[in-house]
């Protein structure tokens, strides 16, 4: 063996080197064999799209369930208990169907989900909403006098305490609904042609329409020229339908006409109900924000569906559960006004939202309310005993659980079409 002092210390240097390569390669080779550095912000994305209410695919949830698990794990490169993954994707996979958890499922999701301290490049962790309540206090919309007031507002869908619409408006829906009649796909009146009802919202309204379809679907008073298409998204707020009218909210409406066999031409009513994601701001500004979003999609709407006629707006449901910040009370409650606001100003004469042709360029559909779904969580309300009870939402207290929360919205939507003297000529079977 050379004993000279330079080549010991030269060995020893190459054997350090060799070592950092060596080890450098396991760490690769680890992190090649767990998919990669996570992408954080991808992961935060995938995250509310899945609390949104949208579908991931395979490789999307995979990748979530790796991001979720690594933050458990202390972050980049820690060691993850296989059995750790597999309880969270069961428990992510429960949740995105709706269906309950346990206390155990509970407490395992919240562990799992938990985090030991933000790292640079990660997303923080989202913002909660107050602890859920069974009432809050305020009083419904359609219980509301004109001396009520809720931060400066009066009570009643039509302001002054009035649920029904002033008698003008009333007129023009009364003429929209005698207009409306079965269509082929050029939008010329036949026999065999169809009235096309879309619906318009997030994650929320698909659900309870889908279940409204079923329902409907098996109600015998349905006409059989009325055909229900679902255009509502899951995570796709009042925001994203007003940001573009060529965006993928759009596309997605396009492919399911047609998915449906429905032309754009027999769209003649809508279904909205609309709320945008984690609202910060005090009332009114929030509610003002969706109004003005609502204005841009009535124009969106009228632009893109020439025969459309009617459009019933209902606000959110009951938030008082809500776990997340994602549209909490009194955000859900406070939406209601943001949609008498806009039905007001087309009572009112706004241009911008004319439907009129007599006085001016059309920019709407006749706008009316819907059915009002919203009560103060188990107290009933006064004109039907209509509640919302815990067990109506899914664990995050904001989503309809598959169940009893969907059945509650179809049955008030169904109920409205067959009886409302706006929605029963052209709704039910004649």
């Amino acid at each position: 063996m050379n004993k000279n002092p330079l080549f010991r210390r030269l060995g020893t240097g190459l054997l350090a080197l060799l070592a950092l390569f060596v080890l450098g390669a396991l760490r690769a080779a680890d992190s090649a064999a767990d998919g990669g550095a996570i992408d954080w912000q991808r992961a935060q994305q995938l995250r509310q799209k899945s609390l949104g209410g949208s579908a991931l695919s395979a490789e999307e949830q995979a990748y979530l369930e790796r991001a979720m698990a690594a933050r458990q794990g202390g972050q980049r490169g820690d060691a993850v208990d296989p059995n750790d993954r597999e309880t969270m994707r069961r428990l992510t996979e429960k949740r995105r169907k709706g269906e309950p958890l346990t206390a155990e499922d509970e407490a395992a999701f919240r562990r799992l989900r938990g985090s030991k301290g933000a790292t640079k490049g990660e997303a923080p962790a989202a913002t909660t909403a107050a602890a859920p309540r069974e009432k809050t206090g305020l009083v419904p919309l359609t219980e509301m006098t004109a001396d009520q007031r809720h931060q400066g507002e009066d009570g009643g869908l039509y302001g002054g305490g009035r649920n029904d619409p002033p008698s003008a408006q009333l007129a023009a829906a009364m003429a929209a609904a005698r207009e409306i009649e079965p269509l082929d796909a050029a939008g010329k009146p036949a026999a065999d042609g169809r009235i096309a009802l879309l619906s318009v919202g997030m994650s929320n309204t698909t659900q309870e329409f889908s279940r409204f379809q079923e329902m409907a679907a098996r109600d015998a008073a349905k006409g059989r020229n009325v055909v229900l298409v679902d255009g509502a998204q899951g995570g796709r707020t009042a925001a994203e339908w007003a940001r573009s009218a060529n965006s993928e909210v759009w596309q997605t409406v396009d492919s399911r006409l047609k998915t449906a066999g429905v032309s754009p031409a027999q769209i003649q009513v809508v279904w909205m109900k609309q709320a945008n994601a984690r609202p910060t701001e005090a009332f009114p500004e929030h509610a003002r924000k969706l109004e003005h979003d609502l204005t841009v999609l009535m124009h969106r709407l009228k632009t893109k569906f020439p025969n459309l006629r009617l459009v019933y707006l209902s606000s959110r449901t009951y938030a008082g559960y809500a776990s997340t910040a994602l549209n909490p009370e009194p955000y859900a409650y406070e939406g209601a006004f943001a949609v008498r606001w806009l039905i007001l100003r087309q009572v009112n004469g706004d241009k911008e939202l004319n439907h009129d042709p007599a006085r001016g360029p059309v920019k709407a559909p006749v706008l009316l309310w819907g059915p009002y779904l919203w009560a103060d969580g188990l107290t009933p309300r006064k004109n039907d005993g209509f509640t919302w009870a815990r067990d109506d939402f899914r664990e995050d207290g904001t989503h309809p659980s598959v169940t009893s929360g969907r059945d509650k919205v179809a049955n008030q939507l169904l109920t409205f079409l067959k009886t409302d003297p706006t929605a029963k000529p052209w709704f039910v079977s004649r």
